[in-house]
């Protein structure tokens, strides 16, 4: 097996049993880099301060030192702040700017000895799922690089899918990891809302967002996100014979493209043959009590919380600077409203906040009275658009708006902070096709458990670009 092909947990046993060098890993990834810039998956990437990196683990790892992430290349969203490199949140007015200190979930990765690899591009200001930014240029999905990568953690989609490096961190607030984990055929985590600390990571909404991993396997998720979240109790196996799953059917699994619909019934067969007792979960009210809670809380919380960044990183701009400097037509429609008399109120805030809590309620409710582990379902009811379908896509023969379109089926479990994981379930004319698993709040390892079960009796695509 190539070194770009290794896995975190693969990756770190060779590593440790002195099988390979990191300093050879770097060297791999870099060169690979190079090769695959067209994808622009990076919008920062320092090979020699990589090669550092690497050097460095290589000297503690021959010390016996042993840490859960020593000598592994980990990729950061242009959002989350690292010294050493820019963290421009992909937009105009930050691009190129270098964060006085290291995000929370940096400084609990480098501890844990990973490497920074670099930054990852981003829809800009991480409202919107193309990637296509006018600012960093549009990131391409490894499979067909006229399509999208997804968004708006993109860029670590592609860099993993890709074999840039093994694993990448991101952030999701409606989907954005793991829009692009199921668009770019990989495996995307959105942790519980909180479990993991957003110190230091530009926000849309602190009470919404949350950053997450995004690897080729469960297993290399779970080992992140121990680290991410400070701790995590070992996966327990999970057997499939009795298993007790939802499937939501409205809204979830109403109006697929008919790949989609095809690719997900038929691991619904797989896991039903392989014991898994299937129930029909209702959830009343769903769509719109996310609707109500959703956009005004984003939107009255990017006003509050992003000016709160800005002054307490100490950036030199204000959240005017922040909005005047955005190039991507679709961010600047949603963001320059709110600072023009457009700004949602606080009764609505409020208001919005009492629908979150009856959606929390419907969830909590729903896995209460089914007894399921997990709700199933197609993470996004499409595959990867082309590039340029900013505002509508062609979806099922008519013309939609793109953004929720694609985040309809991952942005309820968002607005309800539970938890989420998006596997790889199969390929529809030649691109990805995602499934994914919603648990109850705080159930994330659990969650991982079921997951992992569940990927080890789906179809291992041979001609994932990382194989290449």
């Amino acid at each position: 097996m190539k070194l770009t092909q290794l896995g975190v947990a693969e990756l770190r046993r060779q590593l440790q049993a002195g099988a390979v060098t990191s300093v050879a890993v770097a060297d791999a990834l870099i060169a690979r880099t190079e090769a695959h810039a067209a994808l622009n998956g990076y919008v920062a990437f320092d090979a020699e301060a990589l090669r550092a990196q690497a050097r460095a683990a290589d000297a503690r790892i021959a010390a016996g030192e042993d840490l859960p992430l020593l000598g592994v290349p980990v990729a950061l969203k242009d959002n989350i702040d690292a010294v050493g490199l820019p963290s421009g949140a992909g937009t105009g007015a930050l691009h190129g700017l270098h964060p006085a200190r290291d995000a929370e979930v940096v400084r609990r990765l480098r501890a844990a000895g990973a490497l920074v690899a670099g930054k990852t591009s981003m829809h800009e200001l991480a409202f919107g799922i193309t990637t296509n930014n006018s600012v960093t240029g549009a990131a391409r999905n490894p499979w067909d690089p006229s399509r999208i990568p997804g968004g708006s953690s993109g860029g670590s989609g592609v860099v993993v899918a890709a074999g840039l490096v093994p694993a990448a961190i991101g952030t999701d607030t409606g989907g954005s990891v793991r829009v692009p984990a199921a668009l770019c055929g990989v495996v995307g985590l959105r942790p519980t809302v909180g479990r993991v600390p957003g110190q230091g990571i530009a926000p849309i909404s602190t009470t919404r967002d949350t950053a997450g991993p995004i690897a080729r396997s469960v297993a290399d998720c779970a080992l992140l996100d121990g680290v991410l979240a400070d701790g995590g109790a070992p996966l327990g196996p999970v057997a499939l014979a009795g298993l007790r799953l939802g499937l939501p059917r409205a809204p979830f699994w109403e109006t697929l493209e008919p790949g989609v619909q095809a690719v997900a019934d038929a691991a619904v067969e797989r896991l039903r043959a392989a014991g898994v007792q299937f129930v029909e979960v209702a959830l009343p009210g769903l769509s719109e009590l996310n609707g109500a809670a959703g956009f005004p809380i984003a939107l009255f919380e990017f006003v509050r919380d992003m000016g709160r960044y800005l002054h307490e990183a100490g950036r030199g701009i204000d959240l005017q600077q922040l909005v005047d400097g955005i190039g991507s037509p679709d961010v600047a429609a949603i963001a320059r409203p709110l600072l023009a008399g457009g700004a949602v109120p606080e009764a609505a805030y409020r208001e919005a906040l009492l629908a979150r809590v009856k959606l929390q309620a419907l969830y909590a409710d729903a896995f209460a009275a089914s007894g399921v582990q997990a709700l199933l379902l197609p993470t996004t009811p499409l595959t990867a658009a082309p590039v340029g379908d900013d505002e509508t896509v062609l979806f099922n023969g008519q013309r939609c708006p793109t953004f929720p379109t694609f985040i309809r089926n991952t942005d309820p479990g968002s607005n309800a902070g539970i938890p989420g994981v998006t596997l790889p379930a199969g390929l529809a004319a030649g691109l990805p096709v995602g499934l994914a698993l919603d648990g109850p709040a705080g159930s994330d390892r659990r969650l991982l458990a079921v997951a992992a079960a569940i990927e080890a009796i789906l179809p291992i695509e041979p001609s994932a670009p990382w194989l290449r």
